[in-house]
């Protein structure tokens, strides 16, 4: 059953690379190409996925990439089969089923077609939770891998460390032992420590990047009213350079606007409030600190209107439809189209050149393909895909569901804090709240949390399905008797 549908979605996979090849185009993509190019830590993304692109650069081969990122999409569903099959016992059918989101919702399978960091993050962290999940009684060696795992997650997304954060306290209270924490812990460590000592030889500031505060003031950028943030304009220059005129009623509703946006609230519509340092940069550890410190204080003067931006983007994750947002322009980014944008002289669009980290968007996707590296939309496979995308995809209001029905096995297993549900369940909910409390929601960012919070609901409808007994092998391959909760 599983093999069947693992088939069908390598199907729907290669109609995808038929008909977008070689790759489709996010804003990001090019700043990864750039890193593949130039390797040097960036100032606002983690290096991960642009080392991969790196290995991958000899084959000069956009294409490859895509494939690469589709193969990392099988995977993951792979792992949630394998892990609900021969460690909890699912039936053939529950397994698969939860395993389907991944398969066949068909904004999973655009976003592996994109040049993006999303998929390589994904299969991470599904591969992480399932490592801890099948070792119950985890070695250091095994510690140690998970380390890397997550040493990997962290350097392709910031979000990662949250990861590390919960999967550190979940062996704790599960009573793993101090070996294989310390091995998780020591694993993760040592190859971050190493990039953020490369970063400190760059930008002399020992992190992943500088632009941490920048998004958390993007954040706050929406709500935060000067007036009631009690700034000593004497003492506190800095911060009031960062205070925005416009009225908050006035202010665009979506965060994103305020750090990328241009006229993003000097009350005539021209110029950047982070331009006013003067610096020409905005990505510097000194107008990131700033924008912390000035974030921070927001929050801690508008309680309130934190929390009420927060629950409405994460809220934004259940709609039933997927309504317009944050922009047309990103929206659009992740969906199919069976057409060719046409520029002002009716011509098919080319990629933008805009300055990229080294150099410039276009020619830096050139030189990576040794030659054409638009996307080329190609009849019918685009149009196949186009109608499925209509069609098959996880409804946020059915990945709300999925998450009540893991919290409710949290909740029936309270005397075991939760069980084997709480990991993947929190780690879903965490991965859903982040953006919304760091940043902005953006619907990539919910894909992620799709596979684990399937993970964790399967899990719990275990005990209320009906299978047939486990064969020997599997009961040998699961090392146990009874299934764990």
């Amino acid at each position: 059953m599983f093999a069947a549908a693992f088939a069908a979605g390598a199907v729907l996979r290669l109609i995808t690379m038929l008909g977008y090849g070689p790759a489709m185009w996010f804003n990001d993509s090019y700043e990864y190409v750039s890193v593949a190019l130039h390797p040097r830590p960036h100032p606002i993304r983690p290096d991960g996925y642009g080392f991969w692109m790196l290995l991958l650069k000899p084959f000069h081969s956009f294409t490859l990439v895509t494939l690469t990122q589709h193969l990392m999409g099988l995977a993951t569903a792979a792992l949630i089969y394998a892990l609900l099959r021969r460690k909890f016992r699912l039936p053939k059918w529950g397994a698969t089923l939860a395993a389907a989101p991944v398969l066949f919702d068909a904004y999973q399978i655009q976003l592996e077609q994109l040049i993006m960091s999303d998929t390589m993050f994904t299969l991470l962290v599904v591969g992480v939770i399932t490592l801890v999940l099948w070792n119950r009684q985890m070695s250091w060696k095994i510690g140690a891998v998970v380390g890397l795992l997550l040493a990997l997650t962290w350097l392709t997304r910031s979000i990662g460390l949250p990861i590390l954060a919960l999967v550190v306290l979940y062996l704790l209270v599960k009573r793993t032992g101090w070996k294989p924490v310390a091995a998780v812990v020591t694993a993760c460590a040592v190859p971050v420590a190493a990039y953020m000592g490369w970063f400190a030889a760059s930008f002399g500031k020992f992190a992943m990047t500088n632009s941490d505060g920048l998004i958390l003031y993007m954040r706050t950028a929406i709500f935060a009213d000067c007036d009631k943030m009690n700034i000593d304009p004497y003492k506190e220059v800095e911060l009031v350079l960062l205070c925005i005129n416009d009225p908050v009623h006035e202010r665009k509703d979506y965060a994103q606007w305020y750090l990328w946006g241009q006229g993003s609230g000097d009350g005539e519509g021209t110029g950047e409030v982070l331009h006013r340092w003067g610096t020409g940069k905005k990505f510097t550890d000194i107008t990131n600190d700033a924008a912390s410190a000035f974030a921070m204080r927001a929050i801690m003067s508008q309680p309130g209107d934190y929390l009420g931006v927060v629950a409405r983007d994460f809220l934004r994750s259940f709609h039933w439809g997927r309504p317009v947002f944050p922009d047309v322009a990103t929206f659009n980014m992740y969906e199919f189209k069976p057409y060719y944008e046409l520029d002002s002289t009716g011509n098919p669009k080319r990629l933008p050149s805009w300055p990229s980290y080294q150099g410039w968007t276009h020619t830096d996707a050139f030189a990576y393909e040794q030659g054409p590296p638009e996307t080329k939309i190609v009849s019918p496979w685009a149009e196949i895909m186009s109608g499925y995308q209509k069609v098959f995809y996880l409804r946020g209001i059915m990945l709300g569901g999925i998450m009540l029905i893991g919290l409710y096995g949290i909740v029936v297993r309270w005397r075991k804090l939760g069980g084997a549900v709480i990991l993947p369940w929190l780690g879903a909910f965490g991965l859903l709240l982040a953006p919304a409390a760091t940043a902005e929601f953006d619907y990539r960012y919910v894909l992620p949390a799709v596979p684990l919070a399937c993970i964790a609901a399967a899990i719990t409808l275990r005990r209320g399905v009906t299978w047939a007994p486990a064969s020997p092998r599997i009961r040998r391959a699961s090392g146990t008797t009874t299934p764990p909760a």
